[in-house]
């Protein structure tokens, strides 16, 4: 007969413990986690969102009988006065998309502005690609791959945004489009080889007036909407 000496007994005791504590402390998987932070989708909340069931897809909510008309859109009415273009095209969106909030884009899109222009500057290109459409990617690659072809570097602080307004929305067939105006400050400097600042300066503070494009096809499953068009205001 085969006996555990005192030993074998109390690292067989100190092991359990060990296990129960790290299941309390990380906790156990259940399925149910939730998925990393979205920053385009933050606006949509629980009743967009299959309850259970993650076969459900959840489509735009049909407006009840007799339920004003106006209540669907009073968040836009909020941000835009009623009656102008850009309160007509944000509108139109939201009627093919009804968790489309104007406030919560914004936000997110400010988020996705620090992102891409960060991720530009260091030159990642996997960041790049999923927030970029496939044009606008390439063409941002492109400048990436010849900085480095010069073994440049770009030395960038994101400062902050001062404004972001959207001064455009509209549906082209079933793709959403919103331009936004934002003007960041930024400081930024590009070095040659040896270390020399050949544009920009590391120390100034500069203001950035930048016009861009956002677009998501509101018929697809994917919740994210790409930079699409980019242009530097004067």
């Amino acid at each position: 007969m085969e006996f555990f000496d005192f030993g074998t007994i109390f690292f067989l005791i100190a092991a359990v413990v060990i296990f129960f504590q790290l299941r309390n402390v990380l906790g156990r998987r259940t399925g149910n986690e939730r998925p990393p932070f979205d920053p385009y989708t933050a606006a949509r909340t629980a009743k967009d969102a299959p309850a259970k069931n993650e076969n459900v897809v959840s489509l735009p909510r049909k407006r009840a009988a007799g339920e004003p008309v106006d209540d669907a859109y009073a968040a836009i009415d909020a941000f835009e006065k009623p009656g102008s273009d850009l309160n007509k095209g944000l509108r139109a969106i939201k009627d093919a998309d009804s968790a489309f909030e104007p406030k919560s884009f914004v936000d997110g899109a400010k988020m996705a502005y620090e992102m891409i222009v960060m991720a530009y500057a260091d030159g990642d290109r996997k960041t790049l690609k999923n927030l970029l459409s496939r044009e606008v990617f390439d063409g941002f690659v492109a400048a990436i791959s010849d900085r480095e072809s010069r073994s440049e570097k770009i030395q960038s602080s994101f400062v902050g945004i001062d404004k972001a307004d959207i001064v455009s929305a509209e549906m082209k067939g079933s793709e959403a489009h919103v331009t936004l105006r934002i003007v960041s400050e930024l400081i930024s400097a590009t070095r040659n080889k040896a270390g020399e600042v050949i544009d920009g300066d590391p120390e100034t503070v500069a203001e950035v007036k930048d016009v861009w494009t956002f677009a998501r096809d509101t018929r697809s499953k994917d919740p994210n909407w790409k930079l699409v068009a980019t242009e530097e205001e004067e």
